[in-house]
């Protein structure tokens, strides 16, 4: 690397510094770090979930154990017992530098409720936040987030903002993934338009920011049961004419509550109703396999396989 600027060693000024090991910043430390956290955790014997690899269990013949969710520094420990919370946090402190933080109550912008009859996330500190970082703090609610009537169309005229726009979407984008299902429809669409958005289309957003405003406190909840993962496939047939293209939809539920749902367009021009239903089945069942995988890879979990029902 370069030599720091204020470390430059006079009459050596065209050398380069070799590092003796990884330094924050540089495009190799996120993979060098994973690596390492790998390796501590694996000689703890604890399996790497394959479906994702930055999910870490262990449980024993008796079903106590432990999983790690690791956000790039940010760790989610999940135990059946404090105890092996304990254990596990003792460990890992013995070999990389840590904080325990205690019981989560915010992850990434949501919010962790706990309630006698399971756990409750949302994301009103977040909804909150963009609200006063697009001013619209002090706009009125609305029930709906996007008017029936009014059918979203391509901008024939002068875009407006085309950056403003993005980064509107993009916020809404990151609260669409995380707690907010229900608003997946119209991000969706909207995010079709943002390279060359038009009023009416920032109108739309400005709906989806009023919604939201009423709307901040709602989230998932999740009950402990059933503990059965359930998916639901739907499409809609030739819903956009200037293309002619079908919509595919999705949502899959585990524990009461949704923890997997999409709102996509559909890359092929389907010919009848049964063939963009099936386009979208096969989207859809491709998300179960993969959920599917991820579960069974955690050894508590009963492996049971779940029939398509049409």
């Amino acid at each position: 690397m370069k030599q720091p600027e204020g470390f430059v060693m006079p009459g050596n000024e065209h050398k380069v510094c070799k590092l003796v090991k990884s330094l924050y910043g540089l495009k190799q430390t996120p993979k060098q770090w994973h690596q390492k956290f790998d390796e501590v955790v694996l000689s703890s014997g604890f399996h790497l979930n394959q479906s994702d690899k930055c999910v870490y269990s262990k449980f024993d013949n008796f079903g106590e154990g432990v999983i790690i969710c690791l956000y790039v520094d940010d760790m989610l420990i999940f135990e059946t017992d404090q105890n092996q919370v304990d254990k596990t946090n003792k460990f890992l402190s013995s070999r990389v530098s840590m904080k325990d933080m205690g019981e989560a109550t915010v992850i990434l912008g949501i919010n962790i409720k706990r309630e006698n009859k399971g756990i409750v996330i949302t994301e009103s500190h977040y909804i909150e936040k963009i609200l006063k970082k697009f001013n619209r703090e002090d706009c009125s609610p609305v029930s709906t987030s996007i008017d029936p009537v009014e059918k979203l169309m391509p901008n024939t005229g002068k875009p407006i903002d085309q950056l403003e726009c993005s980064r509107a979407i993009g916020c809404l984008m990151y609260a669409m993934t995380s707690t907010r299902p229900n608003i997946t429809y119209v991000v969706g669409r909207l995010s079709r338009f943002t390279s060359n958005p038009s009023r009416q289309h920032w109108k739309a957003i400005t709906r989806v920011f009023k919604y939201l405003k009423g709307t901040k406190d709602y989230g998932l909840s999740y009950v402990g049961y059933p503990s059965v993962l359930e998916g639901y496939s739907d499409a809609s047939w030739i819903n956009h004419v200037e293309d002619s293209a079908s919509t595919s939809g999705w949502v899959f539920l585990l524990w009461g509550g949704a923890i997997s749902w999409a709102f996509k367009k559909q890359t092929c021009i389907t010919s009848s109703t049964m063939e963009y239903e099936f386009v979208a089945l096969a989207a859809a069942g491709k998300e179960a396999k993969w959920l599917r995988n991820l579960i069974n890879e955690i050894s508590i979990w009963p492996k049971q396989i779940s029939p398509i029902s049409i």
